[in-house]
């Protein structure tokens, strides 16, 4: 038999039911704060990821998913979009527009990464760029988005970390800094670090091997070195955070996997995920437009929610509070009550209510299934039912049967939606 591959899966109902909640939710909290949906292809051009997410990033060196095209070009299954929504924006010349563009997006990335739990060589990710402004305003607006989705689609318990990374004109020196202290520690640490140290000495900090930590602890801090434009731009998502009562954690050690980050930093991390417990990262990315090619500045800040990651937590959260139910199951007995069951259904979906037609069978065991479905209403329907024009509707919850007349059968269930 053929098996899904590795490090992919099959979403099935009634788990299917949370992706949508999960989706929804986003979907409204994104259009509330007026941000328009953009959808990019599933594979790129190598060099798209290659100069915008990073050469030494572990997402280049190891885990994108590249093959070589029958014209001989290089082509990439996305790792991860905001470097594709940076070259539809320039491609597309979205900066004639007005105003700052708010795009968000949802789909599916690619890596191939060990599998673990909430983690899949195929995952899904629910992202969002606000492209135009380099205002620390925008960056707190973000920030609350995010927080602002994750409640709404039930959870609870996360932690906001918060940092910034400098910019071209700080960095630099903490660098060299950073550098010259792994001169000393890296030997101590892992073979990925080591290599590091060498290439892409912010990368340790992204050193997730516990053995390391207290190497990466006694490391020097970004935040001692940031710039006269970055700290006070740092201090200033901060108080706009404080503003509107968002708590958040500062963590001096968080830079993100992603070279094309600078300046504000975050990610939002919850328990009941484990070890790897990171929901959503995100940060500004000023430079990355022009990295890309871009002859203008165009300066943003985005996310990505690990999708996969985030309905786990919710499921684990709320367990069967989103399940799919039917509000109606129709148990028709006979062959003249089956025609009439499809034509009530029909008349019953169009006004948008969720409705099951038995195909018959003994009365007992199909009241059973609408129970094993989670069917909220039965409706009998039979010969003396059709002929009187009143049927027996049965509510699954109490266990009360009632007599109801076809004409009241939408505003009965009405009442459950």
């Amino acid at each position: 038999m053929i098996r899904a591959v590795k490090g992919t899966r099959d979403l099935l109902p009634p788990s299917i039911a949370v992706w949508n909640h999960v989706e929804q939710v986003a979907r409204r909290v994104f259009r509330a704060y007026h941000y328009q949906e953009i959808r990019t292809p599933i594979f790129e051009e190598t060099q798209l990821f290659a100069r915008g997410v990073g050469e030494e990033t572990d997402i280049v060196t190891k885990e994108m998913y590249t093959f070589e095209d029958r014209d001989g070009s290089s082509l990439t299954l996305r790792p991860e979009n905001t470097a594709a929504v940076i070259r539809a924006y320039l491609e597309h010349r979205l900066d004639q527009r007005p105003g700052i563009q708010k795009l968000f997006y949802l789909g599916p990335m690619f890596r191939r990464e060990r599998p673990q739990k909430g983690r899949y060589r195929q995952f899904y990710q629910i992202g969002a760029e606000a492209i135009g402004s380099e205002s620390p305003a925008i960056d707190a607006e973000v920030i609350e988005l995010v927080v602002e989705i994750l409640e709404r689609a039930g959870l609870s318990g996360f932690t906001t970390l918060l940092n910034s990374v400098g910019c071209p004109a700080c960095r630099p020196r903490y660098v060299a800094r950073l550098r010259e202290e792994l001169g000393e520690a890296a030997p101590r640490m892992c073979p990925d670090c080591q290599r590091r140290a060498v290439t892409n000495p912010l990368r340790v900090l992204d050193c997730k091997i516990p053995e390391d930590q207290p190497v990466i602890e006694r490391l020097p801090s970004i935040l001692d070195h940031l710039c006269d434009v970055c700290q006070p731009h740092f201090a200033a998502v901060r108080q706009y955070l404080d503003d509107r009562g968002i708590a958040y954690e500062v963590r001096p050690r968080l830079v993100r996997g992603l070279d094309y980050y600078m300046r504000t930093t975050f990610e939002v991390v919850h328990g009941a995920l484990g070890a790897q417990n990171s929901v959503l990262g995100g940060g500004r990315y000023d430079g990355l437009a022009e990295s890309l090619g871009g002859r203008i500045p165009a300066p943003g800040i985005g996310f990505s929610i690990g999708e996969d990651r985030l309905v786990m937590a919710v499921e684990e959260a709320h367990p069967g509070r989103f399940a799919d139910r039917p509000d109606l199951m129709i148990l028709p007995l006979g062959e003249a009550a089956l025609r009439h069951a499809g034509l009530l259904a029909r008349e019953l979906r169009r006004q948008d209510f969720s409705v099951e037609v038995s195909p018959g069978g003994k009365l007992k065991r199909t009241l059973e299934t609408a129970h094993k479905i989670g069917a909220r209403f039965v409706l009998i329907l039979g010969d003396d039912e059709i002929a009187g024009g009143t049927y027996s509707l049965k509510d699954m919850t109490s266990g009360v049967q009632t007599p109801v007349r076809r004409e009241e059968i939408a505003r009965r269930l009405e009442g459950i939606q």
